[in-house]
């Protein structure tokens, strides 16, 4: 009997908590419900459970045009639930973006031990079709072949063939990797190869992911480019994060406005002119900006980069080094001359004990040491006088 009336009990608690959990659903502050991020929404009244809808969309910001790579790892270590949210997180990105023609084009390159370009910047052009798209890719299975996927999407996914802009028009190229294990190839120099075509590369790592090769992979500043998650199943909170990078305040001439940003064509570093909304490009030390305006050639001259040499600037490969003039000698400093003091010869004594000649060779050794001077001097007067004409 007590059994009886306690799961009589029990039935009535569990009666009014669902009620009582229903009139807290329709109760909800509709406002701090809409400031959740699209990644952290989820069923009130029900566990989390998310499926990719390519009809839902989230509202876009209005972002710089770029072209867009995702580079997507789904080697065996990833396993198949852990690859759907993968999949939501490229549909999220997609919604937080200005998909279009003249906004932002995406592709995804999906890799294990082989690669496969899932779609081409070219191939979707709006969120729905795109995402329709996500929702098809499977994932390949065995290996880690990482640089091999970079490498791919630079020569194949990147190009005009495949949807990129041309350089003329400025877009930002940017690769945004997600990898849980540690590559089986190398992935520094290629990653270096595609920084240096203008792609920016972010890299996402999660679980046992290798944070020495994210390094290797992302582009500087690395506390903006390397990110990390444990799980895959907190990989949606990065959407709000890449929200704030790609979805700053980008319009043209407005705060935050970067000339660079926008894609540039500068071989080593762009330099953003924020007064006339240009930018120009500059070369590192030891490096001279050819008359293209764009590219760089080692100085063939450093000393014409400028020297601390007091006399003679010698140049030697990408260094250099300092010499003294003729009548002088290099101090430790290595920098400075000092006037070269000649000293007077050692006279052993004469048999004819002959004061005359001992008193001639004094006076020419004077006179010797003078001369040396003098000459010196006219040396330096020459060399300022060939620099301020410059080279004949």
């Amino acid at each position: 009997m007590k059994s009886l009336f306690g799961s009589l009990v029990y039935c009535i608690f569990l009666f009014v908590s669902d009620v009582y959990g229903t009139h807290r659903l329709h109760g909800f502050d509709p406002q701090k419900v809409t400031a959740q991020s699209y990644a952290q929404r989820r069923n009130i009244a029900r566990p989390p459970l998310r499926t990719l809808a390519p009809s839902a969309t989230d509202n876009s910001c209005r972002s710089r045009p770029l072209d867009l790579v995702f580079i997507i790892d789904s080697s065996r270590s990833v396993r198949p639930g852990e690859f759907e949210k993968v999949k939501i997180f490229l549909a999220d990105m997609v919604d937080t973006l200005d998909v279009g023609p003249e906004a932002t084009r995406v592709a995804v390159v999906n890799y294990a031990s082989t690669v496969k370009i899932e779609f081409l910047l070219k191939a979707h052009l709006n969120k729905p079709n795109m995402k329709q798209a996500i929702t098809r890719i499977e994932p390949l299975a065995a290996g880690t072949m990482t640089g091999l996927a970079i490498k791919s999407a630079m020569t194949e996914a990147f190009t005009e063939e495949s949807g990129a802009r041309p350089k003329s028009k400025n877009i930002a190229k940017v690769a945004i990797i997600v990898t849980d294990g540690r590559p089986q190839d190398q992935v520094e120099e290629v990653s270096a190869a595609a920084r240096g075509s203008g792609i920016e590369i972010y890299a996402v790592g999660v679980d046992r992911a290798d944070m020495t090769s994210l390094r290797l992979m992302a582009s500087n500043p690395l506390e903006d480019h390397v990110f990390y998650v444990e799980t895959y199943g907190v990989i949606e909170k990065l959407t709000s994060k890449f929200r704030e990078t790609l979805c700053g305040m980008t319009e043209q001439g407005g705060p935050g406005w970067d000339p660079c940003d926008m894609g540039h064509d500068c071989e080593d570093m762009c330099v953003s002119s924020s007064s006339n909304n240009s930018y120009h490009c500059e070369c590192r030390e030891g490096y001279l900006l050819n008359t293209d305006k764009k590219t760089c050639s080692q100085s063939v001259d450093p000393c014409a980069m400028g020297h601390d040499c007091e006399h003679i600037c010698v140049s030697s490969n990408a260094s250099h080094h300092c010499k003294c003039r003729m009548g002088y000698i290099l101090n430790l400093d290595q920098k400075t001359c000092t006037l070269k003091q000649i000293k007077a010869a050692v006279v052993v004594d004469d048999p004819c004990k002959c004061e005359a000649r001992l008193a001639f060779q004094m006076q020419t050794q004077a006179a010797l040491q003078e001369i040396t001077a003098r000459l010196a001097d006219m040396t330096g007067r020459v060399e300022q006088i060939e620099n301020i004409l410059g080279p004949v």
